[in-house]
């Protein structure tokens, strides 16, 4: 569908090459026909000073009539990777349009093509969908960060048939490209949790403790003991384990680091300037980006919660829907391309703040999977994750460099396991290490009892 027309100016006209240098000629002979009084000369004078202006009062008049569509392909972009930008104009002017070039608007922390000329076009054509009236540009665009990008409008610099003179008029409207987190694959060992057993699930069956379980199945190496039908096996004689339980609602929790209220203590380590993009910030969100992809894969309801910047507690996400597959692959991707800077504000999907007692008061039923990503935070950071350790089972703090040790050993008394990431390469093998058990250390009995990361399933 075509886009409703706008034309602005975007420079006033301005003298080419070859018009400034008739300028400077014309005032040259006038000025030897005013020392040497010959009017042969000042003619000449006269038509190198007169030609360069009307070439810019020529190109001030000319308005162009254009629509522009554009699409793209792909419309969400990984950040690293591409995107082909196709562009379609339309002349809706009964004159023929010729002479012009045009480049896209584009941000300058992307990589666009260079201007270039456009084609002519001929008088607009309303019995024919396209026809010498329409032409068809386009070019790759470079995403190398995440993020929400404006693309246009179109410039087109409109020039004199002598070349004398230009001007630059913008066409159309901007259209958004998202450019989401890179995502890390990680092992797929360790997401399997989701079919054997889940949260909600169990919140039923503590619901109904006696309830007799309809659906079981001979046992198979590898399934858990606390999936044994006790019941089913007495009467068939052989082990049997509960089948329905792959019906289960698994959730795990992903709390992204957004404030960096340690920033002020910690500004001789940041990496670039407050106006630039923060390192740390960035590598936190692919982080969460490689985490909750991996969960929603494996059939998890993931909650992606941020630490809040106004309220300072833990803010989670719209009614604590969360993401879940199909599609919350997408829109994950999406919200976190969305997630404004370190200045706190968050994503679409992560604005309402209920702060731990939402949490606290699930956790008194069941103990989800939580993953934090830290980037800098400041100890009543620290104090409210603590606060968190109770409604959440295993506990892994993935930090980066700008992460006090004071931080680090806070979260480590309070039963988190903290593994350290400088760079995104680092990550699977991160991921991976969260799977060993820890070295001897005094840990709680729940923690001992428990896997170190969704997917670690009991052996029989």
């Amino acid at each position: 569908m075509w886009r409703p027309r706008s034309l602005r100016v975007a420079t006033w006209p301005r003298l080419t090459r070859r018009g400034a240098t008739l300028v400077i000629v014309g005032v040259l002979l006038l000025a030897v026909s005013l020392w040497f009084d010959s009017r042969d000369v000042l003619v000449l004078a006269f038509v190198g000073i007169a030609m360069p202006a009307v070439a810019a009062l020529f190109v001030a008049l000319r308005k162009p009539s254009l629509a522009v569509t554009r699409r793209f392909s792909p419309p969400v972009v990984a950040a690293g990777g591409s995107t082909l930008v196709a562009i379609v104009i339309k002349n809706r002017s009964r004159r023929t349009f010729d002479g012009a070039h045009w480049r896209d608007g584009v941000p300058t922390t992307l990589t666009a093509a260079p201007e270039a000329v456009l084609p002519a076009m001929g008088p607009y054509e309303s019995m024919l969908p396209s026809g010498d009236d329409t032409v068809h540009v386009e070019y790759r665009l470079r995403t190398p960060r995440r993020g929400v990008y404006p693309i246009g409008p179109l410039r087109v610099s409109i020039a004199d048939p002598f070349g004398l003179a230009r001007v630059d008029r913008d066409v159309g409207t901007a259209h958004e490209v998202v450019v989401t987190p890179r995502v890390t694959p990680l092992d797929a060992a360790l997401g399997s949790a989701a079919s054997v057993d889940g949260v909600l699930n169990g919140l039923q069956l503590r619901t109904h403790p006696n309830s007799d379980e309809l659906i079981a199945r001979e046992y198979r190496y590898g399934d858990p003991l606390r999936r044994v039908n006790w019941a089913a096996t007495a009467r068939r004689g052989e082990l049997m384990v509960r089948e329905e339980e792959q019906r289960g609602d698994p959730e795990a929790r992903i709390i992204l680091d957004t404030t960096l209220a340690g920033r002020a203590r910690q500004a001789g380590h940041r990496r670039e300037a407050d106006d630039g993009p923060h390192f740390g910030f960035e590598l936190g969100v692919e982080v969460a980006a490689s985490i909750g992809m991996h969960l929603l894969e494996r059939g998890y309801r993931v909650r992606c919660d941020r630490l809040d910047d106004s309220e300072r507690g833990l803010a989670v996400g719209e009614s604590g829907a969360g993401y879940r597959m199909p599609g919350g692959d997408r829109l994950l991707l999406e919200d976190l391309a969305r997630l404004d800077g370190p200045s706190g504000a968050a994503g679409a999907r992560s604005r309402s703040s209920a702060g731990a007692h939402t949490a606290g008061s699930r956790g008194r039923d069941a103990r989800m999977p939580g993953f934090a990503v830290l980037v800098d935070p400041d100890e009543h950071d620290a104090r409210s994750l603590v606060a968190l350790r109770s409604s959440i089972e295993p506990a892994v703090a993935f930090a980066t460099e700008g992460v006090a040790g004071s931080i680090v050993e806070l979260l480590e008394k309070a039963d988190w396991r903290v593994v350290r990431v400088r760079r995104a390469a680092e990550f699977a093998s991160a991921w991976s290490g969260t799977a060993r058990p820890q070295p001897a250390a005094p840990r709680s009995t729940a923690a001992r009892r428990a896997p170190a990361v969704p997917g670690a399933s009991d052996a029989p």
